[in-house]
């Protein structure tokens, strides 16, 4: 809990300076979100557009895939379904 003093500052808990990083001199960002005040550290990444997180994910999606299939061997880990719950016709 912060008290506003008469000259309008505000104390940050140490707790929370520490999670985010904040040190004496730093500048932080000040936002109002309906009735309620939001600070944020100014060296924080601003918000992403809709377009730059699909643009980052369909990135990261096609490196995930190229990673995974650079790592099959052929012949020991290719397993089908029916490898893993039939054994020659038979339910296991």
């Amino acid at each position: 809990m912060s008290k506003i003093t008469s000259k309008y500052q505000v104390s940050i808990p140490k707790a929370l300076a520490d999670r985010l990083g904040v040190r004496p001199g730093d500048e932080v960002e000040w936002s109002v979100a309906g009735d309620e005040f939001r600070v944020r550290p100014a060296h924080a990444a601003k918000p992403l557009s809709v377009e730059e997180r699909l643009k980052r994910f369909d990135e990261t999606t096609k490196r995930v895939a190229a990673y995974q299939k650079g790592r099959r061997l052929k012949g020991s880990r290719d397993w089908t379904r029916e490898d893993l719950y039939y054994d020659r016709g038979r339910n296991r």
